[in-house]
């Protein structure tokens, strides 16, 4: 896990962090985390992994059995109302007040947090999620779409510091997903702490500065995005053949090769950390063996291939401490 943010740059302190709930299902075990200040942060996991509840904890709307949240210093508990006027979040539920006006509904969430009124913040935002031609409408007659760009608007109406972003692409069009990516942006420059969980791993992976990943109520990896492509990422090596292989030559069982079914392509995997490659000595083995190719290229695994091989390799641990 990566080293932990030092208190002057750690707008959110995560110490020893549990839910249990009643019926006995512990939703997190013992979670230590710490939020850089300005940073995106990426919260990845299955369903049922613990991201929603660690939000909801932090932002104020469940309580914790056990452990301490701090933001921007303030106690979530103990200094309810001072944590939470910083915090901003944009729910995966729909939940808004259908018969009111966008307008009314923005401008009375800014209230609610004690701020004094400022239209021309609140129009900015409205302009910069395209709802500006819908200030008047009532909200029950948008569309799902529009519905969810009222509720980021809610959660920018008091200015906070921190955003919360859970699942916000979730069954949205195209359109607001990239307005939605271009005002975090924007938010990032301007200072604002984000952090977001998201089944869209291609967004965490060309938003994020960090990733954690929660499997099972644990928090069992936080590292730096491009350390964790570099650390655990693997890449490939493609070279397409002149002619098809009907299998692989004994002499080259050595390397980690896969033939393509139709015996026309040669796949070798290697580490990014290893000092040599191999790829020199492979293909003189190739050459050595007579066999010839016409085209060769590398890819390297995805932050999706990594985190599917994280979560599969939590699993077995997890079953080990259950037995």
């Amino acid at each position: 896990m990566s080293s932990a943010p030092s208190a002057s740059d750690a707008i959110i302190s995560i110490r020893g962090l549990g839910k249990t709930f009643a019926g006995g299902f512990t939703a997190l075990k013992q979670v230590d985390l710490d939020i850089r200040r300005g940073e995106i942060f990426a919260l990845l996991g299955p369903n049922g992994a613990g991201k929603t509840t660690l939000i909801s904890i932090v932002c104020g709307m469940s309580d914790a059995t056990e452990g301490t949240v701090l933001a921007d210093g303030h106690d979530t508990v103990s200094d309810y109302r001072a944590a939470r006027s910083i915090i901003g979040l944009v729910p995966q539920e729909l939940h808004t007040d259908s018969f009111e006006t966008v307008w009314a509904t923005v401008k009375f969430s800014r209230g609610l947090f004690g701020k004094p009124p400022n239209d021309a913040h609140l129009e900015k935002v409205l302009r910069d999620l395209s709802l500006w031609d819908k200030r008047d409408n009532k909200i029950l007659t948008l569309s799902g779409g529009m519905k969810r760009r009222v509720l980021i608007a809610k959660a920018l109406s008091h200015e906070p510091s921190i955003l919360f972003l859970d699942e916000p692409s979730a069954g949205v069009d195209v359109e607001l997903r990239h307005d939605m990516w271009r005002m975090v942006r924007a938010l990032r420059e301007a200072g604002t702490t984000i952090i977001l969980t998201t089944h869209y791993i291609e967004e965490a992976e060309d938003m994020a500065d960090r990733i954690g990943v929660i499997n099972r109520g644990e928090l069992i990896l936080v590292e730096e995005k491009a350390v964790l492509m570099r650390k655990l990422g693997k890449k490939q090596l493609t070279l397409t053949l002149q002619h098809a292989l009907p299998r692989l030559p004994d002499a080259l069982s050595r390397w980690p090769l896969e033939i393509s079914s139709d015996g026309m392509h040669l796949v070798y995997t290697f580490d990014t950390q290893q000092d040599e490659t191999g790829i020199a000595e492979l293909l003189r083995a190739l050459a050595a063996e007579g066999i010839d190719f016409k085209d060769l290229h590398s890819s390297e695994s995805s932050l999706e291939e990594i985190f599917v091989n994280l979560v599969r390799q939590d699993a077995p641990r997890a079953e080990e401490k259950q037995a």
